[in-house]
């Protein structure tokens, strides 16, 4: 953090003394399998029981929770981590105190909770839908089957996007928005290159799709910037969606993808007639 201002800097080394401080003092050495010797003034570890549970010197570790200005390195911050038993949103606050960018959140099994499910069948009749950051489909309401094509046998917005004809046919641009979509799939697996779930992804559609191999080649990086979404409807014809994105607070490797049909378009109406035709047939 070169550009920080020193008032930022001194703030933040203040919050990381007082963080570190009091994560010790919640922690006793029975609780970390050490051993209690001698009288013990203060509750909690003490900073050289911390030093040897993390591997470092006493001293360098007393130089971090004084909030010195020295050099850390995230393979240190995460033995700290183990020590101080730190959750993972205490894991990354550390990192953040200590002037890292925080890692990556680690995967964990991908449960969508009922409350999230109501919340996409609640969006309907506007298409929603929940992804992880290898654009997973975790889960879709039925407005998004209907007018975007997607079916059962589709558990990838990136794999559907090249090798699912229906969804192909109903976007009217899809050959100019396509560099953009494989741009900022690049961009999302760059943030992991060692992740073997991105690999698979590339690997699978690799195989199966001669465009997405012409555009990875071009190794062209973009963004999600792109927050319009049209598609040619055979029923009801030409939609028209703003993409709202969320980040899921508890999944930050999820986000939450609402679209609305685009005012001073026809898209609403024609979103209502195809909702009503659909209530109709299978009433």
């Amino acid at each position: 953090m070169a550009s920080e201002p020193l008032s930022a800097k001194q703030h933040r080394r203040d919050e990381l003394r007082d963080f570190l401080r009091s994560r010790r003092a919640r922690l006793t050495p029975e609780d970390v399998g050490m051993a209690t010797v001698g009288r013990r003034r203060t509750p909690g570890l003490r900073r050289e029981e911390v030093a040897v549970l993390a591997g470092v010197g006493v001293s360098w570790y007393t130089w971090l929770e004084q909030g010195r200005d020295i050099n850390v390195s995230a393979e240190v911050l995460d033995a700290i981590s183990r020590a101080l038993r730190l959750s993972d949103p205490e894991r990354s606050h550390l990192y953040v105190l200590a002037g890292l960018n925080p890692p990556r959140p680690v995967s964990r099994e991908a449960t969508v909770t009922p409350e999230l499910r109501q919340l996409l069948d609640a969006w309907s009749p506007r298409p929603a839908m929940l992804l992880d950051n290898y654009w997973n489909l975790l889960a879709i309401n039925d407005a998004a089957r209907l007018i975007f094509g997607y079916d059962d046998a589709d558990h990838n917005c990136l794999v559907s996007f090249f090798t699912n004809p229906r969804y192909r046919v109903m976007h009217s641009e899809w050959a100019s928005i396509a560099p953009g979509v494989v741009a900022a799939f690049r961009a999302d697996a760059a943030h992991a290159p060692d992740d073997p779930e991105f690999a698979r992804v590339i690997s699978e559609l690799s195989a199966i799709s001669p465009e997405f191999v012409a555009h990875w080649a071009r190794h062209d990086v973009g963004d999600h910037s792109q927050s319009t979404k049209a598609v040619k409807h055979p029923e009801v014809g030409d939609l028209i969606f703003d993409r709202t994105t969320l980040v899921v607070a508890d999944r930050p490797d999820w986000r939450l993808e609402l679209y609305n049909p685009r005012p001073g378009t026809e898209s609403l109406v024609r979103l209502e007639q195809l909702a009503q035709v659909r209530l109709a047939t299978s009433a």
